[in-house]
């Protein structure tokens, strides 16, 4: 499960990925941000009105189902989606609701012991997570916060590929990296869409040493 990862493309490096687009960047002056936590609020890019694309701040983590949340009613939220056939995500899963989250790369647990193996994009070249997005969402994330109304993202996952599976067999996240893919994601119906929930090429992403945590 990835709960780790890392957006530092500049936000007029991001508009010009969108030539063909108007975009609204609602992001403000946006550092590079090198380690992004669930909870946390970051970049995405999500559809508006009339074909206009929005670059707006977003927290990790969609609704969690019911069952999930704790007895005092707190919701710590769900970073990763894997089972899009679920009634729980289906309700979100047009383009109203789909999002691109900009990543430059991800990481996973090493194992006990281990730091975290970061995973990088080939060639620095421009890469999105396949995401969803939930705006205006009612909730309580921490007990001492309350109530809070937020806009709220997470990402797809799937199988992993070649080089994601000697460090986590289970999962990675859906990557996109062509603009014939990211307009998918965002305008076609979700019998379209869905077929971009596979693993990204296996040349596309290289694997970082992993170092032992220091004690």
């Amino acid at each position: 499960m990835c709960n780790l990862y890392s957006s530092t493309r500049g936000q007029e490096a991001m508009r010009a990925l969108f030539p063909s687009r108007e975009v609204i960047d609602r992001l403000g002056n946006l550092p590079p941000l090198p380690e992004i936590y669930p909870d946390q609020q970051a970049p995405i890019v999500r559809n508006a009105e009339g074909g206009v694309l929005e670059f707006v701040m977003a927290r990790w983590g969609l609704p969690s189902p019911p069952q999930f949340h704790s007895k005092s009613g707190i919701d710590r939220g769900v970073t990763n989606v894997r089972n899009a056939s679920s009634p729980h995500w289906r309700r979100w899963l047009g383009p109203v609701n789909r999002c691109l989250v900009p990543l430059t790369r991800f990481a996973e647990p090493a194992g006990k012991g281990l730091g975290n193996a970061w995973f990088e994009i080939t060639d620095d070249r421009p890469a999105f997570f396949a995401g969803i997005h939930v705006p205006r969402w009612t909730s309580t994330r921490k007990l001492k916060d309350g109530e809070t109304t937020d806009d709220l993202y997470a990402f797809l996952t799937t199988e992993p590929n070649e080089v994601v599976a000697p460090i986590h067999p289970k999962a990675m996240p859906v990557i996109l990296t062509e603009p014939a893919e990211w307009e998918t994601w965002l305008s076609e119906p979700w019998a379209d869409a869905r077929q971009l929930q596979r693993p990204l090429a296996s040349h596309l992403l290289h694997a970082h040493a992993v170092q032992a945590r220091l004690i």
